[in-house]
């Protein structure tokens, strides 16, 4: 039997999937079943490995879905995963490297072990110093019978989510899955890096150099870069690095990366992000890079824009337009949620645990509200959560909201597009005026001939399905009910024909009543 279908695995997995489907759903139990203890649910995904610890530290973003204690066990899981075996990494570091190694000096304890490879300290021929980061043996392989494993106990639970809810959860899934497939090929990693070294290079934070002819699918190969984890309290202030200014510069470049380029680093745990000695950045571990299209950018940062502003109805439309909320929500509803949580998030008195504690309890009280969270915001909340993480722990009286939009309001104005200045936006304006008055002719031709199509929005289709949906579940039920009348009169059981015409009567009324 393959290793991702062993009974004992496939019951972790089928528990996994049933605490966090309870925790969503809010209940006590599903199946006679209680979830898993906040301990006893983070040991299954470390027994798990591989794809179920990359699927934790996503789901570790979702306060909406899990309670504290969840979710500080689910972010203490980063990639706590033993090294290979030492026959696994003979195979591994030979297929990588074949029967001649370019290394003059290679570590065989490996200085970090993930889930996806493990890290190696090695020299080169010319003495330079580089970091080796080795494929796990079969990985791939462990993550596609995962990813089919997960699917198949989804069709299970799905049915029982909210439309909302489901949307959320299969956002998370969807997201996970793409992710973790790319992640397993290093090769994939090799061209994230240099991207990524391309488009930010000339910038304050640093990425390792790779080396491309020693790296291949099985291997990355990379300049060994050092510094203190940025969550080393003792070693930062050791070193005197003041850590006001390292969040700062942290902030900063991901507001760049999210709002601005759109193309980010999307696996920021501080394993990942190192503090050089002269306070700088280096950022490191390139499998998860995400790009996020131009309509997502512009709805974050109206997000952000009527927060700082406490502008109720624009923060209202601007969720609704990035798919955090959905189209059918109710505006009153949604202007208090707002306005109370604009008390909390304004009010400077606050400490960041009373901030937390009164955010949560407010998110408690309006559980029912239809929030969901769209498929490219999963991890810009990754990002949020370490940020909001590290200021907490750093520095007294942290607030997220508080600190962040100042920064981000300095940025808009770039973000928007107008970096350059306001004579040469105008001038961008004016260059592309014929296109603007060339399809304004077109539209109105169109018009003039009965020939406009008007092209609904996503938030129109998503509230016009929510308003139908009620009706269509009737009438699909009518329906039934008369196939099953025509049925009973064409197999012809005892006393079909009373129990045809009732069957048929029953359907009838039904859809005569969705359709009144």
């Amino acid at each position: 039997m393959p290793v991702g279908f062993a009974p004992r695995r496939v019951w972790l997995a089928f528990r996994f999937l049933h605490t966090v489907f309870v925790l969503v759903r809010r209940k006590e139990r599903f199946l006679f079943l209680r979830p898993l203890p906040p301990r006893q649910l983070k040991d299954a995904i470390l027994t798990l490995g591989v794809s179920f610890i990359k699927l934790a530290q996503v789901l570790a973003t979702r306060a909406d879905f899990f309670s504290e204690d969840y979710l500080v066990e689910l972010r203490g899981i980063h990639d706590e995963v033993a090294p290979m075996p030492e026959a696994d990494f003979r195979t591994a570091f030979a297929r990588a490297f074949g029967d001649a190694p370019p290394f003059a000096v290679f570590e065989t304890l490996p200085l970090a072990s993930a889930s996806i490879g493990q890290v190696h300290e090695a020299y080169l021929a010319d003495g330079s110093k580089v970091a080796v980061k080795l494929r796990r043996l079969g990985v791939q392989r462990l993550v596609r019978a995962d990813l089919r494993l997960v699917r198949s106990m989804l069709a299970v639970f799905t049915p029982f989510f909210s439309r909302a809810t489901k949307n959320s959860v299969e956002a998370v899934l969807a997201e996970f899955s793409a992710m973790i497939v790319k992640e397993a090929d290093l090769s994939v990693e090799l061209a994230n890096l240099r991207k990524f070294a391309d488009a930010y290079g000339d910038g304050a934070v640093r990425f390792p150099v790779p080396v491309p002819e020693l790296s291949n699918a099985d291997a990355l190969v990379m300049s060994f870069e050092s510094g203190f984890r940025i969550d080393d309290k003792a070693g930062l202030a050791a070193a005197g690095i003041p850590f006001r200014k390292v969040l700062d510069d942290l902030i900063a470049f991901y507001i760049e990366q999210m709002l601005v380029r759109g193309y980010f680093h999307a696996d920021p745990h501080p394993g990942n992000i190192l503090v050089r000695p002269d306070g700088g950045i280096t950022l490191l571990d390139f499998g998860m890079v995400k790009r996020l299209p131009a309509d997502t950018r512009v709805a974050m940062i109206e997000v952000a824009k009527t927060a700082h502003d406490r502008d109720y109805e624009g923060f209202i439309v601007a969720c609704k337009r990035l798919g955090i909320v959905a189209a059918g929500a109710e505006p009153t509803e949604m202007m208090e949620f707002s306005e109370r949580m604009f008390d909390i998030f304004g009010n400077a008195s606050l400490s960041a645990a009373s901030m937390q504690a009164l955010a949560f309890s407010v998110l408690e009280s309006m559980k029912d509200l239809p929030f969901k969270v769209p498929q490219d915001v999963v991890y810009v909340m990754r990002a949020s959560t370490l940020i909001e993480g590290l200021g907490t722990t750093y520095i007294e009286n942290f607030n997220g909201v508080k600190d962040i939009l100042p920064l981000l309001r300095r940025n808009l104005a770039r973000a928007m597009g107008a970096e350059a200045g306001l004579f040469p936006t105008l001038r961008s304006e004016l260059t592309s005026l014929p296109l603007t008055l060339r399809r304004a002719k077109t539209v109105l031709t169109d018009l003039s001939e009965s020939n406009l199509r008007v092209k609904l929005s996503p938030e129109t289709l998503e509230y016009a399905g929510e308003c139908l949906r009620p009706y269509l579940r009737r009438v699909a039920l009518g329906i039934l009910l008369l196939v099953a009348a025509f049925l009973v009169a064409l197999t012809r059981p005892p006393h079909a024909v009373p129990i045809a015409w009732a069957l048929f009567a029953a359907g009838a009324v039904r859809i005569w009543l969705a359709l009144r």
